[in-house]
């Protein structure tokens, strides 16, 4: 919200969230909805390919899990 607080000329020390800014402004966070409309359109795309691209994004293949924290998949981000 940087650009947002410079077009306001509002310094970077005054106690004001980002919500606040963007109420001020009349605008909405559109970026995390421009996101998931790309992966949905991305995952329509690989989802109609052959099957070894079908298996990996939906993590239905087989095989040993590394260790440590496990990554997500892109069907678990679609889901929320």
């Amino acid at each position: 919200m940087w650009f947002l607080r410079r077009m306001f000329r509002i310094p970077w020390t005054a106690k004001k969230t980002n919500e606040r800014i963007l109420n001020e402004a009349n605008k909405r966070r559109s970026l995390v909805r421009t996101i998931r409309k790309r992966q949905a359109t991305f995952l329509g795309h690989v989802m109609r390919r052959g099957k070894l691209e079908h298996l990996v994004t939906t993590g239905k293949f087989e095989g040993k899990r590394s260790r440590g924290i496990q990554r997500e998949k892109i069907m678990d981000g679609l889901a929320t």
